[in-house]
């Protein structure tokens, strides 16, 4: 009698702190070059260790305690570690592709990516790649480095993009963050850790401001360092 009270109290205690973990469903989604979406990263929570995978369009839901932390991957990329509060209500989450043409391969032969010419219009200089501080300014480090990629008149022209506004200048986004193109006038090229260059429909999450492409510069200072 004794004993199945205690065995009682033990999976009661198992079935509260099951509960405790899983307090509550998360969505998400998972990109690459902040607008193309990964198939099949990985999702695993830290809590319970549960792993989910993302769908088509890069969607998942997950339980999750209010306080946790998700691990995403995907092979080829870096690993992200998302933590989540009560304040976020969609974790959206953006994987980095390791530099090199094999890391490429990867994503596109699992099936990470769905759209390889998607991937393939994404153009990629790493700080690992080249040394960034011969250069004396930001127009002199991306002039001559990407195909197709032209600086006029202190402006970035990306051809091939058509433009639906008066301008032709490409969108320069620092650090997860739209600015204006003076703003690499005082940028050095030393503190620069990636420039990425979107073309045709990888900058399509940027809409109208994303007609000319986009320009994704990513310093040692930024958010994820």
């Amino acid at each position: 009698m004794k004993t199945n009270f205690l065995l009682t109290i033990v999976l009661l205690l198992l079935i509260g702190n099951a509960s405790f973990a899983q307090d509550r469903i998360i969505h998400g989604r998972v990109f690459t070059f902040d607008s193309i979406p990964l198939v099949k990263a990985s999702i695993e929570v830290k809590s319970t260790k549960q792993v989910v995978y993302s769908d088509t369009l890069g969607n998942f839901s997950v339980g999750c305690a209010m306080e946790d932390q998700l691990k995403v991957s995907a092979k080829g990329f870096t690993t992200v570690k998302f933590k989540t509060d009560e304040k976020v209500k969609i974790a959206i989450i953006n994987l980095k592709l390791k530099p090199g043409d094999k890391n490429r391969e990867i994503a596109i032969g699992y099936g990470y990516v769905r759209d390889a010419d998607k991937l393939n219009a994404v153009a990629t200089l790493n700080n690992k790649d080249l040394d960034f501080s011969q250069y004396s300014n930001m127009y002199e480090l991306i002039r001559g480095r990407f195909a197709g990629v032209q600086i006029v008149n202190g402006e970035i022209i990306i051809r091939g993009t058509n433009s639906i506004n008066s301008s032709s200048a490409a969108l320069i986004v620092l650090d997860g963050v739209p600015v204006d193109n003076s703003v690499l006038n005082s940028l050095p090229p030393i503190q620069v850790k990636s420039i990425n260059v979107l073309k045709d429909g990888s900058a399509a999450i940027y809409g109208s401001r994303g007609a000319n492409g986009v320009v994704i510069i990513e310093t040692k200072k930024g958010i994820d360092n």
